[in-house]
């Protein structure tokens, strides 16, 4: 009998950035997703400025799988982005080894709700900038600053459409926690 190690990361980021899509491309199962038509009562409550094509709503979580080798398996929990389910974060957060913060350039001041909350658990976090059709190339750099990262926070651009880019997304993730843990075990002289 094999031994089975499961590996917990989130998905967050503000309303609309691609959080969904992103655990759907990557997933090996069928996503279970919790999402809910927008509706008129939403009104005045959710922001859709930026994504007024959008029509529904993460309520609860996405979730995801990966088999990244016989008995290391990936699960991928996506946080629902707007403020009215983050009462749902403190849950997912609990177990996760890291995340990613999928921000969207038309809509970036989404994403400090996010990075405040990984920063305040100090929990490992890299932001990935999905790329939307007609949006302009992310500068990383002016990205960075404008949203006050520490120098150590992988920031990449990424499609969440995308197999191959979501990968990647992972695998820097997974390398970013492995090098926070490495710095945290490595004494200072």
């Amino acid at each position: 009998m094999t031994t089975q190690l499961a590996v917990k990361i989130l998905i967050a980021g503000g309303f609309g950035a691609g959080k969904t899509t992103l655990v759907n491309t990557v997933s090996e199962i069928q996503t279970l997703r919790t999402e809910e038509a927008l509706t008129s009562q939403g009104v005045g409550v959710d922001d859709t400025s930026g994504v007024e094509q959008k029509t529904t709503t993460t309520v609860a979580m996405d979730f995801g799988r990966i088999t990244l080798r016989d008995g290391l398996v990936l699960y991928v929990f996506g946080t629902p982005g707007q403020k009215r389910f983050w009462f749902m974060w403190d849950e997912l957060a609990l177990g996760s080894l890291g995340a990613v913060v999928v921000a969207d350039t038309r809509r970036l001041a989404d994403s400090f709700s996010s990075i405040d909350f990984f920063e305040r658990r100090g929990m490992p976090f890299i932001v990935g900038i999905n790329r939307f059709d007609g949006a302009p190339e992310p500068d990383i750099e002016a990205i960075r600053s404008a949203l006050d990262l520490e120098p150590h926070v992988p920031v990449i651009s990424c499609d969440a459409r995308h197999k191959d880019s979501v990968k990647q997304v992972l695998i820097t993730l997974v390398e970013h926690v492995l090098g926070t843990k490495q710095r945290q075990r490595t004494p200072a002289y």
